[in-house]
């Protein structure tokens, strides 16, 4: 796709053999489609003949995944400020590898839908990977290291950001509360406005064929929690929408353990509130996946060190899900009902292929609560099919409501098989 003078006749050829022609509309704009070949290390080149001519040289054909959402995922492996990436230096030695492509698209806002990028595509060396997102970069090789083709990763992300800017402005119009602005503030760090970053960061990319979506943001929403299942039930229905594929694979990360409170003055109960929505997504919403960090957190760090972790659990539910790698065990064990017993609260969990939970340490992070609503910290027992758990206190007769991970900042010590932990939950709503 493209744009040239009125009413021109854009030719397309390109090195694999495939051809096409269009013509620009009364606006110059033009559009087509083209068949690609298998994914191939062989480097392509394609033609654009119109009013001038453009060749596009040393192109690969594979798998482009695209990376979005705020400061965690736009933290480039080189590290963001004091936080630093856990292993990043082993990443940067192997990262010359001229079939891993990054695009990294440069914070940009804009009152109304854009039709360029504002990036371009480089290959993967020392120099670029160091400043691209780390999560980005470390999901790819895993892919690359996997798949053996081609990968493409395009990373559009803006720190600090929440996440009504990254939604169409007539898919929030619905909502009460939102205040729409119709000129561009000077100050780059107040340009992220409601969307403001849709239009400039992802709209530009409706044309790109992806394979999916990596997302991690909501930190920026906890002062707000309560819109965000349907902010986010919506940003990705609009993206689905703008890509043109309704089952369009769309995996996101949990935000993880932080003591918001300690730094933030900000009740932890809201993050959690956020985790929650990520959650009920994530078991509501058609393809979508969710990596729980529960044990990748760091209470004194917004921008935790393991990102690591994260690539890689986002590349199982893409190797399973999307390239036949059925075995992989990539979904977090999550809690299924709540029954009482003889003053004892049982959980009991759904568990992804054979999973089930391992270890004899005193599990922490859960409290129990009978009517009072007075939460005292829980015991914890395995169930014998090491499925379920039961909790019970002395302090607690007749339990009725359990929380698990319900702290300013919760750092998870319940072991399972796969070595997913769990997401935080509650069995009440008070």
């Amino acid at each position: 796709w493209g744009r040239d003078t009125p009413n021109t006749k854009v030719k397309i050829i390109t090195s694999w053999g495939s051809k096409t022609s269009t013509v620009s509309d009364l606006e110059g704009f033009w559009s087509t489609s083209i068949k690609t070949k298998q994914a191939s290390f062989q480097p392509q080149s394609i033609r654009i003949e119109g009013s001038n001519t453009k060749k596009l040289k040393n192109i690969l054909i594979g798998e482009v995944w695209f990376c979005s959402g705020q400061s965690n995922m736009e933290m480039p492996l080189k590290g963001l400020g004091k936080s630093k990436v856990l292993n990043a230096k082993e990443y940067l030695k192997s990262a010359k590898n001229k079939n891993i492509r990054l695009f990294n698209n440069a914070r940009t806002a804009a009152v109304f839908p854009c039709f360029d990028v504002n990036g371009e595509w480089v290959e993967s060396n020392a120099s670029s990977a160091e400043k691209f997102s780390a999560i980005g970069y470390m999901f790819g090789t895993k892919l690359y290291e996997t798949l053996n083709v081609p990968i493409g990763i395009i990373e559009s992300a803006w720190g600090g950001t929440r996440i009504e800017s990254w939604i169409p402005k007539e898919t929030l119009l619905k909502y009460k509360g939102i205040k729409f602005i119709s000129s561009l503030p000077k100050e780059q760090n107040k340009q992220k406005k409601p969307s403001f970053l849709y239009n400039a960061m992802i709209h530009p990319f409706q044309n790109f064929s992806i394979k999916g979506v990596l997302w991690y943001q909501g930190e920026s929403n906890r002062s707000q929690p309560e819109p965000y299942y349907g902010y986010m039930k919506d940003l990705i229905g609009s993206w689905r929408s703008q890509w043109q594929n309704k089952n369009l694979p769309f995996y996101f990360v949990q935000i993880a353990p932080y003591n918001y409170t300690k730094y933030r003055k900000s009740p932890g109960i809201k993050a959690n509130k956020i985790r929650e929505a990520q959650l009920k997504i994530a078991q509501e919403i058609k393809n979508t996946e969710m990596v729980v960090t529960t044990d990748a957190g760091d209470c004194d760090d917004i921008h935790p060190s393991r990102k690591e972790i994260i690539a890689k659990r986002l590349a199982s539910i893409a190797l399973s899900q999307q390239y036949g790698f059925k075995s992989l065990v990539y979904r977090s064990p999550e809690f299924k009902t709540i029954s009482i017993r003889n003053n004892q609260a049982v959980l009991n969990f759904k568990f992804h292929k054979n999973d089930f939970f391992v270890g004899n340490e005193n599990v922490k992070g859960f409290v129990i609560a009978s009517s009072d609503r007075k939460f005292y910290e829980a015991k914890v027992r395995y169930g014998k099919d090491k499925k379920s758990l039961l909790l019970y206190s002395d302090k607690v007769k007749k339990p009725v409501a359990v929380r698990y991970g319900y702290e300013d900042c919760f750092e998870n010590n319940l072991k399972t098989n796969s070595g997913l932990p769990i997401s935080v939950f509650r069995t009440d709503n008070w």
